[in-house]
């Protein structure tokens, strides 16, 4: 490539940083690929993408997945609605941050004893609550000890399992300990589950009056309508360069893309796939689209006929064509799934496991060899779960009936799906967040005693291998045991996992960004909030 050449792609490549349709990674290759080093790479995109956040302005959301049943209970949390919440009044620990690592929050740093086995945190001392009360370690031990014990209702209960007891050692110093060690505990802080509550006068977390230590102040809120946030000029963080707030909850597709085209949004997520590359011509308009640990799974109850007999699960896993799925529903904005929960982009990923393929015929002889021949159920879904859903049910479908199985699609009411469906009905579809590690992911949807084992399966080498890799600090045998886990759950689990979808949200032109976006939720891990801002 020509001097000229190269000098105009670094030109398009400095607009693009700037306007913030180009990720920190792709500008450093292309930058590279053009010829410049890497230390001349970062110069230029500190000079092109770090533009000065400005202050001001109102900031508008229009976010999918909100429900007239959500709550400030986080021990509930279900929904993307409550989750973005959470993220934008309330705080946490720690946090993601746009690169992938662990940050502060809450918490300033963090130690351990060499076993891993008890964990002290450093708070903040500038955090406080938005009704004026300074944030202690005894806040933070209520907010935790709110997930513990054999009365909590909460679904985070497993992930704090190995907690023993946690300690206010001073007022700004808190020590969780452990009946093991556990190296992810940091990591686990950034459950969305576990903000911080102000403490009762009786020890226990006040999550009802809505008061929260985030970098915004929850003004209003009507469930499944809308929400008003004001910002909190005590917050202990950086950012929260927005006034204000505003949050309509559109579970509608075409109606959010719509609110952003037409300038009624200045952000949305969960943009349509099918219309991606429409969207990405709109000279207002920039897509996001992050590879993401994020999943679709598809949970059968594994003590519910015809799912008990492992044979028709692997069936039904052989009936889908995933390569199809993620080309005609995700448009390649997925990573192909292996029915085990765990995507390239978590730590430890298992590169060698063989892929299942579509394989119609073995799919009919297990169904024989089962006596399950002809085999008809049903498998419900919404349109809210994520893009395409129902048309990723219905093409799956398709594809089962060359192993003679008759799946009925049934389409749920978005509204209530996952207090009404979820957890409910023996075979449905379900969308799970990114977690930062496979632990996490697999303490929460697959030991045996998690409240969200969603497919209801047990199988006691597979939690004999979580218990021994949550305590294991040596990487390499920890990935060896999570390898392990992977294939019992590929061929005994009772989830399928057709695809891990990317993030694909869309912004205005308008709003500024940092140009990187954590890869844990939509909207920059749900933080778009604190971290955005507008250009002037």
């Amino acid at each position: 490539m020509t001097d000229s050449k190269n000098q105009q792609m670094l030109d398009r490549l400095a607009d693009a940083a700037r306007e913030g349709r180009v990720s920190r990674r792709s500008f450093m290759n292309y930058s590279m690929a053009a010829g410049v080093t890497a230390s001349a790479a970062t110069g230029l995109w500190a000079t092109a993408a770090k533009a000065e956040p400005q202050r001001g302005g109102t900031f508008r959301i229009a976010q999918h997945d909100g429900n007239s049943g959500d709550t400030h209970d986080p021990g509930i949390y279900e929904s993307n609605a409550e989750i973005l919440l959470a993220h934008t009044f309330r705080a946490f620990l720690t946090q993601i941050n746009t690169d992938g690592t662990l940050g502060a929050d809450v918490a300033t740093e963090w130690s351990a004893t060499p076993d891993a086995s008890e964990w002290t945190f450093k708070l903040n001392p500038k955090a406080t609550f938005h009704s004026g009360g300074k944030v202690t370690a005894e806040d933070v031990v209520a907010s935790m000890n709110f997930h513990r014990g054999e009365d909590t209702t909460s679904a985070a209960k497993a992930l704090l399992g190995s907690v023993t007891d946690i300690v206010a050692d001073d007022e700004n110093t808190v020590t969780f300990k452990l009946d093991a060690g556990n190296a992810d505990l940091p990591w686990l802080m950034t459950d969305y589950h576990l903000v911080i509550l102000p403490r009762n006068e009786d020890g226990t977390a006040n999550w009802q009056s809505g008061d929260g230590c985030g970098p915004y102040v929850l003004d209003s809120w009507e469930p499944g309508v809308n929400a008003s946030l004001s910002r909190f000029d005590g917050w202990h963080g950086e950012g929260a360069y927005f006034d204000a707030i505003q949050v309509t909850f559109i579970n509608d597709p075409n109606a959010r893309q719509t609110a952003l085209v037409t300038g009624d949004a200045d952000a949305t997520s969960l943009l349509e796939n099918k219309t991606m590359g429409l969207l990405e011509r709109q000279p207002d308009v920039t897509v996001i689209n992050i590879p993401s640990a994020q999943a679709i799974t598809m949970p059968m109850f594994c003590d519910t006929a015809p799912f008990d007999n492992v044979d028709v699960r692997k069936a039904l896993k052989l009936s889908m064509d995933r390569n199809e799925l993620v080309e005609k529903i995700s448009f390649g904005a997925a990573t192909v799934g292996n029915d085990f929960h765990h995507s390239p982009a978590m730590p430890y990923y298992p590169k060698d496991i063989e892929q299942t393929e579509y394989d119609p015929d073995q799919a009919k002889s297990l169904l024989k060899k089962a006596g399950a021949e002809n085999l008809s159920v049903s498998f419900s879904v919404a349109d809210s779960i994520t893009a395409g859903a129902v048309d990723l049910a219905i093409l799956y479908a398709e594809q089962a009936k060359a192993a003679g199985i008759d799946i009925k699609v049934l389409r749920e009411p978005s509204d209530g799906y996952y207090s009404d469906v979820w957890l409910k009905k023996p075979w449905c579809m379900v969308v799970w967040g990114a977690r930062p590690t496979p632990d996490v992911m697999y303490s929460l949807a697959y030991k045996d005693d998690a409240a969200w084992n969603e497919s209801h399966w047990q199988n006691e080498e597979f939690n004999k291998l979580l218990l021994q890799a949550k305590a294991e600090l040596d990487d390499t045998l920890r990935a060896e045991m999570y390898r392990d886990m992977a294939i019992l759950a590929k061929d005994d689990g009772g989830t399928i996992i057709p695809f891990f979808p990317n993030f694909v949200y869309g912004i205005r032109t308008n709003v500024g960004t940092t140009g990187e976006y954590a890869a844990s939720w939509h909207m920059d891990g749900y933080r778009a909030a604190s971290r955005w801002w507008f250009k002037s």
